[in-house]
């Protein structure tokens, strides 16, 4: 069955303020019915905050758009992320004068009000879901699209997936890609120059020893982009380069985000992405560098799998900027998805929508409606000088 997705272009036909992003979302939360369905509700606006000196996270503006369409309808509106993320929110701008409402941690400010859900998966037995998050009556789960080198992309799923857990899950998240074995040392039978090799073979630096067992070799998932010259070099059968360790994360992420949303009921939720400044790596870097893709705009709807595929096909549209790629990335022409390019055809984003809609968490099918649609067409004309 097909969900509405409602779009706001980055485009702009003419020069006015009712034609920027700010102006469209506050159309997509008309759309979304916000003021209506929020009154006299406590309202969990999940954000990602951003680290250190980074800049390319949420801007305020937005933020308020979001919290004044809530405080509108009568709901109590908080934003939240992670302990530390919410602990230094305010060197990034985002207080409560700013954007007019508390922030408070998912988990608590000590990340131990926590929900524990049993739902065994790889290496993960237990899910510690932050309590104030999931105590909420009502959720936003308000995301900003980026590169992700763990899974391709972070935005709607990765929102609720990492930053809805406390510290031990999210760790546990990340080890799931080291469950299956992609080193076999039974397999190098020569002197433990053969490791060096391997090692010197990746120019990502994704591979090295072990830290527990020098004689094994550990992969670091981040910076690999499956370019395989490690495999020219491995001895037969030594080392595996597998889309199994690669999709693990992102079937994880689909299945946290899920046990987020257990708890709240048909109707009581939204999903905003803002696909702008587009950057290689997660807001959680703590830093931002030159966007690697065009600004593409702000979607809004009620299912979270429709809302991120739209915007996935959306990015598919457009081509990776390369000259603003880091030097150290090596992107890979031809390799899929724009996200692909960047971090590896095994991080595949369309699986994060695939494993969402296996779980019964929305559908891939989606209507994509314009919310710029019914307003006057752009004249011709310029922006006339003032003069003092």
């Amino acid at each position: 069955m097909s969900s509405t997705v409602f779009f706001g272009s980055a485009k702009q036909r003419k020069l006015a303020a009712a034609e920027t992003l700010p102006a469209k979302l506050d159309r997509i939360l008309e759309r979304l019915k916000i003021r209506e369905r929020v009154g006299k509700k406590t309202v969990a606006i999940k954000m990602h905050l951003g680290g250190n000196i980074g800049y390319s996270t949420i801007h305020p503006v937005f933020v308020r758009k979001v919290v004044q369409a809530v405080v509108e309808g009568g709901g109590k509106p908080f934003v939240t992320d992670t302990a530390g993320a919410c602990r230094t929110s305010p060197l990034r701008g985002y207080t409560t004068e700013t954007i007019g409402c508390p922030i408070y941690p998912t988990a608590g400010p000590t990340d131990k009000h926590v929900k524990v859900v049993r739902r065994p998966f790889k290496n993960i037995t237990d899910w510690q879901l932050g309590g104030t998050l999931i105590e909420a009556d009502f959720l936003i789960n308000f995301a900003h699209v980026k590169g992700h080198p763990s899974c391709g992309f972070g935005a709607l799923f990765k929102n609720l997936a990492l930053g809805g857990m406390a510290g031990p899950t999210r760790g546990a998240i990340h080890d799931t890609q080291h469950f299956d074995p992609y080193f076999f040392p039974e397999k190098v039978t020569t002197n433990g120059d053969t490791l060096q090799r391997i090692i010197d073979s990746c120019p990502h630096k994704a591979l090295v020893r072990d830290e527990k067992d020098a004689g094994r070799l550990h992969l670091h998932f981040d910076p690999c982009n499956q370019c395989r010259r490690c495999l020219k070099v491995a001895p037969p059968g030594s080392l595996r380069i597998d889309a199994a360790n690669f999709s693990a994360f992102i079937e994880a992420e689909a299945i946290s985000a899920g046990l987020v949303l257990e708890h709240f009921g048909d109707g009581q939720a939204a999903f905003i992405s803002l696909a702008n400044l587009l950057t290689p790596v997660c807001d959680c870097f703590g830093f931002t560098g030159p966007a690697i893709l065009p600004d593409i705009g702000v979607f809004g709807g009620d299912d979270i799998v429709a809302t991120e595929q739209a915007m996935l096909d959306k990015v598919a549209e457009c081509e990776l900027i390369v000259a603003n790629v880091p030097d150290e990335m090596e992107p890979q022409p031809g390799a899929g998805h724009p996200f692909q390019v960047l971090h590896g055809p095994l991080k595949n984003p369309y699986l994060l929508t695939e494993f969402g809609e296996k779980l019964g968490l929305g559908s891939r099918e989606y209507e994509l409606i314009d919310v710029m649609a019914d307003a006057t067409a752009a004249a011709p004309g310029h922006i006339a000088a003032k003069h003092m």
